[in-house]
């Protein structure tokens, strides 16, 4: 498949890359974007990925929508989104494999909604993450609602969000926003490294989990207890399961195949 502002590349190790790729605007989403985007993710269920890992290409993860080629104001902004930005974040969290997002630069916008959508995100010394939205007198979208208090906590995303202030990785680290940071020439073998780890574990295990994960955050604790049961039972029937158990008991590493 044929893309002009991404690239999707699949390793032997099972790890699907799906790259912005308009550095020349820091990675700005446009329409052609986010749609390439999403047939990307559409094709990994027949590619064999186990594993995504999202990254910028350049010095950016991505600067946000690109409202500097959008030809003018647009009359209806939540169309816009309710077209392409939301479909893409609900794609995201719908993938049946694990998701990790390498950081490095800005991070912005729609763009760290994405980023902020993967399991674990490890972000460069240099990222930093912004939600400018109240600063053109909009609201934070793709999701930046919904994720922000759920990772930093009410009162810090409420800042990062009315103030529209950079939050450098350092500092998001320290809020719970991504899981680490790490030096910029560190970051791309520590995602690859990270993404071939989690490629290799047991994929029907991640995606019920993922659902689990996602699902527990509005749900009663009875109702999630009763979804974990019904996870539980489907993952207890797999032969990486079989294969897991079998490892412990002769005190090795199991070697998972994902099914």
């Amino acid at each position: 498949m044929a893309f002009e502002t991404i690239r999707l590349e699949i390793s032997p190790a099972a790890v699907a890359t799906l790259t912005l790729n308009r550095p020349d605007t820091l990675n700005a989403l446009n329409g052609a974007l986010i749609e390439e985007a999403r047939a990307a993710l559409a094709s990994l269920a027949e590619s064999g990925a186990r594993c995504l890992l999202l990254a910028g290409e350049g010095r950016a993860f991505s600067s946000g929508a690109d409202l500097a080629t959008g030809g003018g104001l647009p009359e209806d902004v939540g169309a816009a989104l309710e077209t392409h930005l939301n479909p893409l974040i609900e794609d995201v969290f719908a993938l049946p494999m694990p998701v990790v997002a390498a950081v490095r630069g800005p991070c912005a916008g729609a763009g760290c909604s994405l980023a902020l959508a993967a399991d674990i995100v490890i972000a460069a010394r240099s990222a930093y993450f912004l939600q400018a939205f109240i600063n053109i007198g909009l609201v934070p979208d793709a999701g930046a609602t919904w994720l922000l208090p759920r990772l930093a906590g009410r009162a810090r995303a409420m800042e990062m969000m009315m103030l529209g202030e950079r939050i450098p990785a350092e500092q998001a680290a320290a809020w719970g926003m991504i899981s680490r940071m790490v030096e910029d020439e560190e970051l791309e073998s520590e995602a690859v490294a990270l993404a071939g780890r989690l490629a290799q574990g047991p994929t029907v295990a991640y995606a019920l989990l993922r659902k689990l994960a996602r699902d527990a955050e509005q749900a009663p604790l009875a109702d999630a207890l009763a979804a974990e049961r019904r996870a539980q039972t489907i993952a207890g029937r797999t032969e990486d399961f079989k294969a897991g158990v079998m490892a412990f008991l002769q005190k090795r590493q199991a070697s998972f195949d994902g099914t």
